[in-house]
């Protein structure tokens, strides 16, 4: 079953490489996006919904995972979607506030989103970890204010929320940050495009780590 699995995902990746073609995707960026495509079934990912990397966002993810960083997500179908082998081989653990009760209460009187308050509450576990939002805006937002304010500085953001209110905004903010980021164009996004690109990020580095000349500092020389 397993190898029928491999089969299937192998042949898929080989559609995608050849529908797409051309690209100016370095050999990791590409490892990363085209498991995107793979998981939405949506070449939308490489052109009007492009995704990008910038602030040497793989280096700086590689380097916070091989600390054993926490992973913030903005909503629990983002975290259930973790690749649960992946995070245990890596030591890596992964929250998200969203659902705690305190905190709906607490986003009622303040007449903020819970999507917000979950991401102040994860101010120190989003410190010097990654923040994954593949959902909402207003996370996102609340992230950005929050590194500008100084509160938290992750070492990534994965911002792909989904919409057509906020979310290209909510991208467009993070891409004036000088803080490391993976985004994507437009309205497009979802639990399974940022899902799967972070599953994507501890698939590469579990197979760096199985060669001991690897320099993560420049990990594109592979």
């Amino acid at each position: 079953m397993a190898e029928r699995a491999f089969d299937i995902e192998k042949k898929s990746f080989e559609i995608i490489d050849s529908e797409i073609g051309d690209h100016d995707y370095n050999r990791l960026e590409w490892d990363i996006v085209r498991r995107v495509i793979h998981a939405t079934a949506d070449f939308d990912f490489v052109t009007t919904a492009k995704i990008i990397f910038r602030n040497d966002a793989l280096v700086s993810g590689f380097n916070a995972m091989k600390s054993k960083c926490t992973i913030v997500t903005d909503v629990d179908m983002v975290l259930a979607a973790l690749n649960k082998k992946s995070l245990s081989a890596l030591g890596l653990s992964a929250v998200c506030h969203i659902s705690n009760k305190t905190l709906v209460e607490m986003s009622r009187r303040l007449n903020k989103t819970r999507s917000e308050m979950a991401m102040r509450q994860a101010a120190n576990e989003m410190n010097e970890g990654i923040v994954l939002i593949g959902n909402a805006p207003t996370a996102l937002f609340e992230t950005i204010k929050m590194i500008n304010e100084g509160a938290t500085k992750p070492a990534l953001v994965i911002g792909i929320p989904v919409g057509f209110v906020s979310a290209p905004e909510s991208k467009e903010e993070l891409s004036k940050t000088k803080i490391p980021f993976i985004t994507n164009r437009g309205r497009k996004g979802g639990s399974a495009a940022a899902s799967s690109i972070m599953n994507a990020l501890m698939l590469l580095l579990q197979k760096l780590g199985k060669n001991d000349n690897i320099d993560y500092e420049n990990p594109y020389k592979l």
